[in-house]
């Protein structure tokens, strides 16, 4: 299944590249000349351990560009399977992807301002933000996505947080003994992310006509959220856009049960907890300022 993934990596890492076998070499010399490694020296490093662990993959170079290089890494990421590895790859790849987030430009919750008391609406790439607690939309799986270079959140949240995410993740799963049920959601470090944790919620597929049921199912993935963020006690959330990409619920309804169900819960319980609605679309902010007034 992996090597059918990597299809159009393989062809798109031409013979034009450097073979990993040199790369390596080369980072290894430079590594030891300055005792430092740039980030161009990281991602050619991450690229050659991370083929050198699928011998299927002995024909794939690393590319010169440094755009084909990231879309290679990326995609190694996501194929990978849980398994256990190195120390000094950890290591590597947590200055790796705690840089290039940083390159792309952290924002904290300290900068937003609020579009009511404890409410924030904020349009940008989640992560990238700083706050307690971001929500990725997870499958039932909660594995992450397998999908080289997918465009959903999931895949996003658990390239940037690094392998130990889905290692995590696994143990989880493994201890549960089943899928995750939709509705529901589960708790993780963010390991390299500028938050402090993720929370994984399940949410509703939507396959024809949306039904009540769907829209309970969606419900509770706020509600279960907030409680296990009251749990751990945490002072700030940011929620994802639940089910409204890949799962095909409608933009318009999701943001209403979600701005109603975040206000419903704060009522109820007196939580002063910190939500902030994060949003990527201009479409999506539209419709979520209109909501919140």
């Amino acid at each position: 299944m992996q090597k059918n993934q990597l299809g159009r990596i393989r062809t798109a890492s031409s013979n034009e590249g450097e073979s990993h076998a040199s790369s390596f070499l080369r980072g290894f010399l430079h590594l030891h000349g300055v005792n430092t490694m740039t980030q161009n020296d990281r991602r050619k490093y991450l690229i050659t351990e991370l083929l050198n662990e699928q011998p299927e993959y002995a024909d794939i170079s690393v590319p010169k560009d440094e755009t084909e290089q990231k879309k290679l890494l990326r995609a190694l990421f996501n194929i990978r399977l849980p398994l256990p590895i190195g120390d000094d790859f950890l290591r590597v790849q947590d200055e790796y992807l705690q840089e290039e987030i940083a390159q792309k430009g952290i924002t904290s919750i300290d900068d937003l301002e609020p579009i009511k008391p404890d409410i924030y609406l904020w349009q940008g790439d989640i992560t990238t933000l700083k706050c307690d607690a971001i929500v990725n939309a997870a499958n039932s799986q909660m594995l992450g996505c397998f999908c080289p270079n997918h465009g959903c959140i999931d895949n996003a949240i658990h390239t940037f947080s690094g392998v130990q995410l889905r290692l995590k993740c696994a143990e989880i799963m493994k201890n549960q003994g089943k899928d995750e049920e939709t509705g529901t959601a589960k708790i993780t470090p963010a390991y390299n992310l500028p938050c402090k944790y993720i929370l994984h919620t399940v949410g509703p597929i939507v396959t024809g006509k949306l039904t009540e049921n769907d829209c309970e199912l969606l419900r509770s993935c706020y509600r279960s959220c907030l409680a296990l963020a009251n749990e751990y006690k945490l002072n700030s959330i940011a929620f994802c856009c639940i089910s409204t990409g890949e799962f095909h619920f409608p933009n318009d309804k999701g943001a209403k049960i979600a701005i109603e169900t975040v206000g419903e819960y704060k009522k109820l319980t007196n939580s002063k907890i910190k939500v902030i609605f994060n949003v990527f679309k201009n479409s999506d902010y539209k419709i979520y300022r209109e909501y919140l007034g």
